[in-house]
């Protein structure tokens, strides 16, 4: 056991995942790149994409899940592995992303091109047949697919062993299925012009929370075999941290700095997004300000100039929705890192998983 790979600190764990998954995609890309040249092209653009920025989330919460657990301890797990088997939550990350940003016809994401954008100018560049953008998107599409693909390649190939697998398939499955159902409900909330505040809380849940803290550290937990009370306080914290995160997201999708971001001003207004924040400041707007409300309602999802964008920020800054939104952040952060006090874990793991959930939930991109 003494000749494994020793237990990475937390800090180190975003260049460990970034180096598994160089690994990883080289790989892939250079397997898939035999089907032909146009399929090596398309590939590269999700390894582009991965390797492109990113805060590794994902990977560090599933890590922590693991390294929590076992305490210090090397664990009966080779952490070598344990790490491939985390670093693969980014490649759903980019799924989630790449059909995300189709879905939103977002132009930019992380400061550059998003995927089906960069595709459909390489499209135009070659002058080929057909419509450039439809093209973008219809291979960006198979592309978000191929990363789900890989994800589930990179997870069972981890070099976990068949026992932690098999612990780890029930969280693996509803993680994958959540994020799924989450971006179908966020999609049905913006059709049908929603105005809930708890449904604006499920997707919260569903889309965001769930793959981003609540099921990674369940993950991790699972692989090392911790028991189902450590299990229970670990994802009661994801879930109230994870929806904390999302949160400060819908906020900084109104009044992020785009320079910090990576995307234009008001972005949630422009695509649309029937955010809790959005329902919040409505609901505080139908009961002050009837003339705000409606320039709110018929503004969202259809205003595209930046005096408009900013307009509506205002108003829904005048509401007081952000104090609102703010304080439930600070309520929820609360509630989550009071679930660590059930959690069986040592004191370490405690300061550890506070310091994270400060960092999620305060950010600024």
């Amino acid at each position: 056991m003494s000749e494994r790979t020793p237990l990475v600190s937390v800090a180190d764990v975003p260049g460990a995942v970034e180096r598994e998954l160089e690994d990883f995609l080289e790989s892939s890309v250079a397997s898939i790149s035999e089907i032909g040249g146009p399929v090596a092209q398309a590939a590269g653009h999700v390894r582009d994409f991965v390797l492109g920025g990113g805060k590794r989330i994902r990977p560090t919460y599933g890590w922590v899940g693991y390294a929590a657990t076992v305490d210090g301890d090397i664990g009966a797990e080779d952490p070598a592995a344990v790490l491939r088997a985390v670093s693969s939550l980014e490649l759903i990350q980019a799924c989630a992303l790449i059909h995300d940003d189709i879905i939103d016809a977002s132009d930019t994401r992380r400061g550059r091109p998003t995927v089906h954008r960069a595709i459909a100018a390489e499209h135009a560049q070659h002058k080929w047949n057909g419509d450039s953008d439809t093209y973008g998107e219809n291979v960006a599409i198979l592309l978000g697919d191929l990363a789900l693909v890989w994800a589930d390649d990179m997870w069972r190939d981890s070099g976990l062993s068949e026992a932690a697998l098999l612990r780890a398939a029930e969280p693996w499955r509803g993680m994958r299925a959540e994020v799924i159902g989450g971006q179908i409900l966020d999609i049905s909330l913006e059709a049908s012009n929603s105005e809930s505040e708890e449904m604006a809380n499920a997707v919260n849940r569903y889309k965001t929370a769930a793959y981003t803290v609540e099921r990674p550290l369940h993950l991790g937990a699972a692989i090392a075999d911790a028991g189902a009370e450590t299990i229970a306080a670990l994802r009661g914290y994801g879930r109230d941290i994870g929806m904390a995160f999302q949160l400060r997201d819908d906020l900084l999708g109104v009044f992020g700095d785009p320079g910090v971001t990576g995307k234009p001003a008001g972005d949630d207004l422009r695509e649309g997004k029937r955010t809790a924040l959005y329902a919040i400041a409505l609901q505080a707007a139908d009961s002050s300000d009837q003339a705000a409300a409606e320039r709110l309602r018929a503004g969202i999802g259809t205003a595209t100039d930046p005096v408009e964008i900013a307009e509506l920020a205002r108003i829904i800054e005048s509401t007081g929705a952000m104090d609102i939104v703010e304080e439930r952040i600070s309520q929820l952060t609360e509630s989550g890192l009071k679930y660590l006090d059930n959690a069986g874990i040592s004191a370490d793991s405690v300061e550890t998983l506070t310091d994270l959930a400060i960092k999620a939930t305060s950010r600024r991109k």
